[in-house]
């Protein structure tokens, strides 16, 4: 039972970055992994309700499972993790905003008088649309750049001079927090569409809409997942080993 306990004390950003396979644990429990992760799962479960036990029992089995398909992120050099971000996340959300703001446009036109919230999920996106835009750039152009200043610094035994930002710490505090309002808004998106859940007179692009949100909402969970319990920790880390 002891175990259980200390166990129920770990944070859930950790579990996730230990072995991302957990998260499907904490998805079906609409516990939150990403924005929230430095919650105990004894907290997370208590807030919701949920017997933590068969919360954790069901992390155990996932943690004993063998699979090729678990990627060991952490183990990952940071300037390989950042580069994976940016290729694989970022241009995910580059490729899909343009398509899913063109059929949410007309979903409102066709649906819209059917289906008002639908106004109110372009309005969401649309808004989600444009803060990403500017918060990937923010990190390819400044954050980034400086993590790969760092490893390269590392391996070669050199030094750093000081970032106009003054520390790492502080761009990755403005990412943390456009992180947390992203997550906010894609809980209230979840929300307006019934999880993802189209009506029962959708149309094709209706259901295609709501797959593609729910898909975006997902990789945009592990891509916050990446940043905030791996990359952004193991920066500030490296960082220290400078001073």
């Amino acid at each position: 039972m002891e175990t259980i306990h200390k166990e129920s004390q770990k944070q859930i950003g950790q579990y996730v970055a230990d072995d991302f396979r957990t998260a499907a644990v904490f998805a079906k429990y609409k516990i939150d992994f990403c924005c929230n992760g430095n919650r105990s799962v004894e907290e997370a479960c208590e807030k919701k309700d949920i017997d933590s036990n068969t919360v954790l029992e069901e992390l155990e089995t996932v943690l004993n499972s063998n699979t090729d398909q678990s990627i060991d992120y952490k183990s990952w050099p940071l300037d390989l993790l950042a580069e994976y971000i940016e290729k694989k996340h970022h241009r995910y959300v580059e490729e899909k905003i343009p398509v899913l703001r063109q059929f949410l446009d007309k979903l409102c036109k066709v649906h819209g008088e059917r289906h008002p919230e639908l106004f109110k999920i372009n309005e969401l996106f649309s808004s989600s649309a444009g803060e990403l835009a500017s918060h990937m750039k923010k990190e390819e152009l400044i954050l980034f750049p400086f993590v790969k200043k760092m490893v390269k610094a590392k391996l070669e035994a050199g030094s750093i001079l000081s970032p106009q930002f003054g520390t790492v710490e502080n761009p990755i505090a403005m990412m943390m927090h456009e992180h947390d309002t992203e997550g906010e808004r894609f809980r209230q998106i979840a929300e307006l569409t019934n999880d993802y859940n189209p009506p029962a007179d959708a149309c094709n692009t209706y259901k295609v809409t709501f797959a593609m949100l729910n898909e975006f909402e997902k990789d945009l969970h592990l891509h916050i997942h990446l940043e905030n319990n791996i990359l952004f920790p193991e920066a500030i880390k490296l960082e220290q080993q400078f001073n």
